[in-house]
């Protein structure tokens, strides 16, 4: 992908997303599905200037729903897993 900033959609701010920060220096973010590691990791060392050991992605698929008579799929997308070196922090709530 060309656009960088487009790469990131959100960061998922789950118990479990928060759990492995503790744990393991890990952040969570939605991505668009077309891109790669290579493209995630260009992204969150620009956007937040640190520095990223490894990246670990997810495909979800958008499952099938019904409502009434009408069929429709809700949309797929992936999620990211990103391991940043030691000593690196991401601050989303810096100024709360």
């Amino acid at each position: 992908m060309k656009d960088l900033h487009r790469v990131i959609a959100s960061p998922l701010i789950t118990e479990k997303g928060t759990l492995v920060n503790e744990q393991g220096n890990q952040f969570v973010f939605r991505v668009r599905p077309e891109a790669n590691k290579i493209d995630i990791r260009r992204a969150i060392e620009t956007l937040f200037k640190v520095k990223v050991e490894k990246v670990r992605t997810l495909n979800y698929v958008g499952k099938m729903r019904r409502v009434g008579r009408a069929l429709g799929q809700r949309p797929r997308w992936k999620k990211a897993y990103v391991t940043l070196a030691a000593g690196q922090r991401i601050d989303f709530f810096e100024n709360v």
